[in-house]
């Protein structure tokens, strides 16, 4: 025979369990509809804050109207021979959670991925509209339901499970509760300190999530940022729009759910949702600015593994063509004429790694001007390679994320980011790891040229 809890609610199902919470599926008797019942209870490992958390996610949908959320149904006691805790009763929304899709290996798309955004945002916009706002606290891909699909939709958009909810913001030296998921949680959450613009980095987080297919916490970090574009094969607005969602300061990230949303959704109010993308932290890039007068220098990267090992093959490999070529001289003329012809492709390899070399230690010059772009590599106060053209000759900019590709042997690589100016059919690449140190500095100077050139910053299109 069936459970009944509470006199009326007929369990069907567990839903999910973990230490001292269970979730289930019954019929509530009165009515025939399906609900949802969380349960609390006193085990060994019960913490009264868990409860002073139960009890406030019970009074926050008491107060809550909105049709993508939960609607609070019921809270009683429960007191069984086996169980004794508390029970909240929620309307039951039949629909899977982003985790579970993710778990069955589906993919998302970035235009279902800005659908779903765009969905959290009109709940965040509810939720941090209120007085005092909401704060959920705990965004991330299990606590978003996911209805099915239907039409061109990628289906109805649910916030689920408000147990970290916070109502208010915790006045100066109160006690606070750290709360929130690993990975998801902003920075100053760590702190037990959260904010309306803490749900943005959550929500930014389950997207980052959702593209790459990777948990945020096993995505390497820098400076406290998520580093994803590289396993990420999004328009450079989307990439820009997550920097700013996830960035670690709050001064720097998105100001309000309301402005990301028209962020997301306008291109045009992206640069100012927040302030502008700021040279990242320890960047040796030179920028100078003017109306009529913008000039970049970037400075060598210095000497790496890779190109330590690039040294070390180009010094063998010349080695041996001057050991062959002095050896064809020992040949008599005119023999060896067709020796020393057969190396002559062998040193222009070798001519064309030491370049390589040479213009890894460059400085790369980019100037531009009312008349005129000049770009050139500069080592040792010497120009080694240039190119100057009129200015109004600049037809576009364009970015390529990162992505991978099959080499000759169809082996999948990684390719990194650039960022391409047209001028007619020439073109200066600007390409992280190649003089640019990171993604933050390639995005950082993509702004910046195209603020100072009024130009939009175009989408390569490639082949997977």
């Amino acid at each position: 025979m069936a459970q009944i809890l509470g006199d009326r609610y007929e369990i069907q199902q567990e839903l999910s369990k973990k230490a001292g919470r269970r979730t289930l599926l019954a019929r509530d008797i009165n009515t025939e509809e399906l609900v949802t019942i969380k349960l609390l209870t006193f085990s060994s490992d019960f913490n009264w804050d868990d409860l002073k958390l139960f009890e406030r996610e019970a009074e926050t949908l008491k107060s809550l109207s909105h049709p993508a959320i939960p609607r609070y149904l019921d809270y009683f006691d429960v007191n069984l021979p086996n169980y004794t805790g508390f029970a909240l009763v929620q309307t039951y929304i039949p629909a899977r959670s982003l985790e579970q899709y993710i778990q069955t290996g589906r993919t998302f798309t970035e235009i279902e991925v800005t659908e779903i955004a765009r969905s959290i945002l009109e709940i965040l916009i509810y939720l941090h509209g209120l007085n005092p706002p909401v704060i959920h606290r705990d965004i991330k891909p299990s606590n978003i339901l996911l209805g099915e699909r239907s039409g061109n939709s990628v289906g109805k958009v649910y916030l689920i499970d408000f147990g970290s909810v916070q109502t208010a913001i915790a006045p100066v030296g109160a006690t606070r509760t750290v709360v929130g998921t690993y990975g998801y949680m902003a920075q100053e959450q760590f702190g037990g300190r959260s904010v309306p613009a803490s749900d943005l980095y959550s929500l930014g987080a389950t997207i980052i999530h959702l593209i790459t297919g990777t948990h945020p916490a096993d995505l390497p970090q820098k400076d406290l940022r998520i580093q994803f574009t590289q396993f990420a094969q999004i328009s450079p607005h989307l990439t820009k729009w997550l920097i700013q969602m996830t960035e670690p300061g709050l001064d720097k990230r998105m100001i309000s759910a309301n402005a990301a949303l028209q962020a997301l959704t306008n291109r045009q109010e992206l640069n100012s949702a927040v302030s502008s993308i700021n040279q990242p932290s320890g960047s040796k890039i030179r920028l100078q600015k003017q109306a009529d007068f913008l000039e970049i220098s970037i400075p060598s990267g210095g000497l790496t593994p890779s190109l330590v090992y690039l040294g070390g093959f180009a010094l063998a490999w010349n080695s041996f063509i001057l050991f062959w070529t002095a050896s064809t001289f020992m040949v008599p003329f005119p023999g060896n004429i067709f020796f020393l012809l057969f190396s002559t492709p062998f040193w222009i390899a070798g001519f064309g790694m030491i370049y390589q070399i040479l213009t890894s230690f460059s400085t790369i010059w980019l100037k531009l001007d009312n008349q005129q772009i000049s770009y050139y590599r500069q080592l040792w106060g010497m120009k080694i390679s240039g190119l100057t053209s009129g200015l109004n000759k600049i037809s576009k900019l364009v970015y390529t994320a990162p992505h991978y590709a099959k080499d000759s042997e169809g082996a999948m690589i990684p390719v990194p980011s650039k960022l391409t100016i047209w001028i007619g059919v020439k073109k200066i690449e600007l390409e992280h790891q190649k003089g640019i140190a990171s993604e933050a500095e390639l995005a950082w100077l993509a702004q910046e040229l195209s603020s100072w050139l009024d130009l939009p910053i175009e989408s390569a299109v490639f082949l997977k």
